[in-house]
């Protein structure tokens, strides 16, 4: 009787709400970005494209390398993969709120009569169709999310091409950066060595002490350690590029022939501008939103199964019958029953699975969160960074030029006898590391760039969805 009863009433609520929808649970707080930045922008702030900001450097390797690695780099090649993927169930979660229509035929032959009787040959070719009525609108929302977890692929992709543009353009700096510092390492370790032989010459003369000598020499020896050092860096960020491009290591070395003159970030004047904004182009933040909608519509789709589901079903056919030479057909069609599913008793099975489902959309929440955390501190880091280079630049140049020409006046001293091998080496030392921290702080602004356009998405916005992006090059995305 109680079982009678309970599914009466749950027949009446079906009846009347019909109609209604599953109420999902309560948006998260919302994550109030900053204001401004508190961090200085580059250049006040007013700057162009980002999307088109390899271009500005003017530099045909660059340009080329960052076409290989576009085309070849795995890590792209696993997310256009998860796009097909998301879009594919999309498309299966569209399918879902239609009707289906299968179609079937059968024959057979066999005698089920009087003994004596022909056999018959029976046969029949139909269709039936099938329509689970979207009673709460669960359908819908296993749909939204698809189309929600499609968009985030998509996204991830764009984030995918950003991610391989910034780390080539990180090595490729490395590497023109690196060419340099092995110059000035070349130049120091030649200079040192000419300074151990004369020191030598003057010490078999008597006119130095053989301290003195031995000084230089382990001076020079320790100049050609530098040299060696540093070109297994060079070698090395080389093979870096190689992984990245899938190019062969002649012809890396081909586009980095000849070496870069200076590394040149003057037209950075044109990166994008940056507003609070900026995180609505980040992809990654884009896709953490879809995946928080995406959690949410599915709390909906697990509630739905504590429902009651209705179907419709309904078939059309077409037989016949052929027995001793004659043949009788018969043309049949049904619409129902109308079907209704009520669960009862299922272990828990469903409340677990709408438990689990919340707790689904309550880490989506914290992800998206701390993604949009994230993405704050990204950037306030990279202005940091940015601006901390730029204000060091001239106190850099300043020391480098002190320092050199200090030890070239100590230098010319030490060749008329007036210095001491002990002053001349010291000077060198000076001189060397205020050369290196000029070429290492360059290094520095240049990453600073490349981690400001990364983390302020590459250009990317949410209309480039539907459509291939230019590759960071400005050309078209194979």
């Amino acid at each position: 009787m109680r079982l009678i009863l309970r599914t009466s009433m749950v027949c009446a609520s079906v009846v009347l709400g019909a109609c209604t929808t599953l109420a999902p649970p309560d948006a998260p707080r919302a994550v109030t970005p900053p204001e401004r930045w508190h961090a200085p922008l580059p250049h006040g702030g007013t700057l162009g494209d980002m999307r088109q900001w390899w271009q500005q450097f003017n530099d045909p390797a660059l340009l080329a390398l960052q076409d290989a690695a576009q085309t070849a780099n795995p890590t792209l090649a696993m997310a256009q993969a998860r796009i097909v993927q998301a879009r594919a169930a999309q498309v299966g979660a569209q399918a879902g709120m239609g009707p289906t229509l299968n179609g079937n035929a059968s024959a057979s032959r066999g005698n089920a009569q009087a003994p004596g009787s022909p056999p018959a040959t029976v046969w029949q070719v139909g269709a039936q169709a099938s329509w689970e009525i979207d009673l709460f609108g669960a359908q819908k929302l296993a749909a939204n999310a698809a189309q929600a977890r499609l968009e985030g692929a998509q996204a991830l992709w764009h984030e995918a091409r950003v991610s391989v543009a910034a780390e080539l353009a990180q090595l490729y700096f490395d590497r023109r950066s690196c060419e340099q510092v092995l110059a000035v390492a070349k130049a120091d370790a030649a200079s040192r060595t000419e300074t151990a032989r004369l020191a030598d010459l003057s010490a078999q003369a008597g006119l130095t002490a053989p301290a003195a000598a031995a000084l230089a020499k382990a001076s020079a020896a320790e100049g050609r350690g530098r040299f060696t050092q540093q070109q297994a860096q060079c070698d090395t960020d080389v093979k870096g590029l190689v992984a990245l491009t899938a190019l062969t290591e002649p012809q890396v070395l081909a586009l980095l022939t000849p070496p870069a003159a200076a590394l040149q970030d003057s037209a950075l004047l044109s990166i994008a501008q940056l507003p609070v904004q900026v995180l609505a182009q980040r992809p990654d933040v884009f896709n953490a939103e879809r995946e928080l909608m995406a959690a949410r519509a599915e709390v909906g789709v697990t509630q739905a199964q504590e429902l009651p589901r209705l179907g419709l079903l309904g078939s059309v056919a077409v037989g016949g019958v052929r027995t001793g030479g004659s043949t009788s057909d018969a043309r049949t069609w049904s619409l129902g029953p109308l079907q209704l599913t009520l669960p009862i008793l299922d272990g828990g099975r469903n409340a677990a699975n709408t438990v689990a489902a919340r707790a689904a959309y309550a880490s989506s929440a914290a992800a998206y969160a701390a993604k949009v955390r994230q993405a704050v501190r990204e950037v306030e880091e990279a202005l940091v960074r940015l601006d901390s280079a730029t204000r060091r630049d001239d106190d850099a140049r300043l020391a480098a030029q002190g320092y050199t020409t200090a030890f070239d006046a100590t230098q010319a001293r030490y060749k008329a006898g007036l210095a001491s091998v002990v002053e001349l080496e010291e000077s060198r030392r000076n001189s060397l590391a205020a050369q290196t921290g000029l070429l290492g702080l360059q290094r520095e602004r240049l990453g600073a760039w490349i981690a400001l356009y990364r983390a302020a998405g590459g250009g990317w916005s949410a209309t480039q969805l539907d459509t291939p992006p230019p590759t960071p090059t400005g050309r078209t995305a194979p």
